[in-house]
């Protein structure tokens, strides 16, 4: 611990004014990692715009083979930075390869690009509720399970207070604060069902602001962890048996679905993602299918993988109606399909064009 004294020692000295460090972070060839590398800049860049593009090395993450791997970074969406503080920043960016064309795991442009065909008309907001696993980085095993064995039985866990019940909270405090200072709007935050899983809200956000703000989020919540030598699992079922897997809820909404009687829309959206259940599925975690189908199970709060089921209120449900919603008559509807290891930018496109697009 004494080197985090040593570290805060030297990030204390004066930075000159025309020196502003800029992290870059991007998704790497997993679709699933981050990776970043920082700059520095003569001047303090007020949006991404205002940054020019840089290259990286990408047969080092996984999205390029041989020597043609000089990839690209564009800047996209500008955040303070919570680790350095001052006027430094933290960028995230969309990859390109050699002939400029998107990388595979950039799911951003095509995302943008079918919000691009969208009427003004929709105004569509989303809000994501990211589960995680906070694991021990000696063995691999979550945060203060015991070393040969298992905890007591899921029910005092969740939203939790005391020890014995609640583990990694000083991590959860610091990625809660590093959040809202970086500029992400998180709603909230709680201790899930399963001892050392906990959750995260992002949101309301407007459009592809979602899926900036989420994976920035998930950014902070690595490097928090870092500082406290804890690993973050995003697995849908970190641990087999009978423990709570973990997702990424989506509210949705538009316009229409806010202004009064808006539960028609909602009932309207709901009937369309029932018939397109199963490309839905194939979208909601990054094998096709394959993660969630360990979560999926009927079980544990969620609805048979194959199985479309909706209800008012229900936690078992593939979409819920939330209960005040239902009692008001206009709202959101909750998307419970999606894994925790979910590319929000494809659930984001896969709610437009199903619902909005057709």
């Amino acid at each position: 611990m004494s080197n985090k004294f040593v570290l805060e020692k030297y990030l204390s000295l004066r930075q000159p004014t025309d020196k502003i460090q800029v992290n870059y972070v991007w998704i790497d060839g997993t679709g699933g990692c981050l990776r970043s590398k920082t700059r520095t800049l003569g001047f303090i860049p007020r949006q991404a715009s205002d940054l020019p593009k840089w290259r990286y090395c990408g047969s080092a993450t996984g999205q390029a083979t041989g020597n043609k791997a000089e990839y690209s970074l564009k800047p996209v969406a500008l955040y303070n930075d919570p680790f350095r503080r001052g006027n430094n920043k933290i960028v995230l960016c969309d990859t390109y390869d050699v002939s400029d064309s998107p990388t595979l795991t950039n799911k951003r442009n095509s995302c943008a690009a079918s919000l691009a065909k969208l009427s003004q008309q929709y105004d569509p907001w989303f809000g994501i509720e990211q589960e995680y696993t906070l694991l021990d980085s000696s063995d691999g095993r979550p945060l203060g399970w015991p070393k040969n064995g298992f905890p007591g039985p899921q029910g005092p866990y969740y939203c939790g207070v005391g020890a014995g019940k609640v583990y990694g909270r000083d991590v959860i405090e610091s990625h809660y604060r590093a959040c809202l200072y970086a500029g992400i709007p998180l709603a909230g935050e709680n201790a899930e069902v399963m001892p050392a899983q906990w959750e995260f809200q992002v949101g309301p956000c407007e459009g592809i602001t979602m899926g900036d703000d989420l994976w920035m989020a998930r950014f902070i919540l690595h490097r928090v962890a870092e500082e406290f030598d804890v690993c973050v699992s995003f697995d849908p079922k970190p641990i087999a048996g009978d423990w709570n897997g973990a997702g990424a809820h989506c509210n949705f909404s538009t316009k229409q679905m806010r202004e009064k009687d808006g539960i028609k829309h909602i009932e309207e959206a709901i009937e369309k993602l029932r018939c397109n259940h199963q490309e839905h599925i194939k979208l909601y975690d990054p094998k096709g299918g394959e993660d969630n189908a360990r979560r999926l199970t009927g079980k544990h709060e969620t609805s048979q993988i194959n199985i479309f089921t909706c209800g008012v209120g229900d936690r078992g449900a593939s979409v819920r109606i939330p209960r005040q919603v239902a009692e008001d008559g206009f709202g959101y509807l909750e998307d419970r399909r999606p894994a925790s290891n979910c590319d929000p930018y494809v659930v984001i496109e896969a709610l437009v064009k199903t619902v909005l697009l057709e």
